[in-house]
């Protein structure tokens, strides 16, 4: 009996761990009730026609043509609906849409609701909320991270959690806070599992972030973090490379370049505080240019 009692015990902590395992990676949707055997399926699929060698394209006849005829595939129409997915326009690329989308905004409120409104990129469809921005948009200083995370996302602002935490103490150390800064991300929604944004995403989204860089206009550009900083300036060196040396930005719709100052993000800074002492010389680097 305790035998018994003791191996349902330890089954249930093992459900529960994977269930935690998958809210971890980013699942947060049940499409179906029971679990789906891939085994069973794969021993009652149709075995696929026969293939032609390279070159030969044989037309169905017979008895194959009539079963073809009968049985076309689904459109996806016909599909049974759970989630709809965002899709770019066919023939168009999704980067494509996103610049022509962004262009036509001439005020964050429009970028915005430009971004709220664009399919080209799924990330919108895994993401509880959109993160746009934090602290004052009139701001000389615009800090620029990677994605949201899990709090982020709960909260539809950057830089919420334990590395928005350190963040905020880190501009206080130079006497600045989000009233006096502009804060975004390079992407608006969170990857699922916290997972490091892919190119296809970066350079989708990228569009946005130009403008809205664009419609700021500040002073001063902060990169945090590798991805930010190869995704802005193309860098392909290492972030503790780059990090600490001034760099002029060209950004599209603004007259000149803007002077940017890459540096580590927060989140590695919590992973890696002995990083922190460089950190902490890019801040004075920063307060420094702020003086001039």
């Amino acid at each position: 009996m305790q035998d018994a009692l003791f191996g349902a015990e330890a089954e249930r902590s093992a459900a529960l761990a994977l269930l935690a395992l998958q809210i971890e990676w980013g699942a947060d949707e049940g499409l179906s009730d029971l679990g789906i055997d891939r085994f069973a399926l794969a021993e009652t699929e149709p075995a696929l026609p026969p293939q032609h060698p390279a070159g030969e394209h044989a037309e169905p006849s017979g008895a194959m043509a009539i079963a073809v005829g009968a049985a076309p595939l689904p459109t996806p129409a016909q599909a049974s609906p759970t989630r709809a997915l965002s899709r770019p326009t066919a023939g168009r690329p999704a980067a494509a849409q996103a610049a022509a989308l962004a262009a036509t905004a001439g005020t964050l409120a429009e970028l915005r609701a430009a971004i709220a409104g664009f399919e080209g990129c799924a990330l919108r469809d895994t993401a509880t909320n959109l993160v746009f921005s934090d602290g004052n948009p009139e701001a000389r200083i615009m800090l620029v991270g990677e994605a949201p995370g899990a709090d982020e996302d709960r909260a539809g602002l950057p830089f919420v959690g334990a590395s928005g935490q350190l963040l905020d103490r880190m501009l206080g150390s130079i006497g600045l806070d989000r009233s006096r800064v502009l804060i975004t991300n390079i992407l608006p929604w969170r990857p699922p599992g916290n997972r490091t944004p892919t190119e296809n995403e970066i350079a989708t989204c990228l569009p946005f972030v130009m403008r809205h860089i664009a419609l700021v206009a500040p002073d001063i550009l902060v990169l945090l973090g590798a991805t930010a900083v190869r995704a802005l300036t193309g860098q392909t060196q290492g972030i503790r490379r780059v990090r600490g040396r001034w760099q002029a930005l060209a950004i599209p719709g603004l007259a000149a370049p803007l002077p940017c100052l890459p540096t580590y993000h927060p989140a590695y800074l919590l992973r890696t505080p002995l990083a922190k002492r460089e950190a902490w010389a890019d801040l004075l680097a920063l307060r420094e240019r702020l003086a001039t």
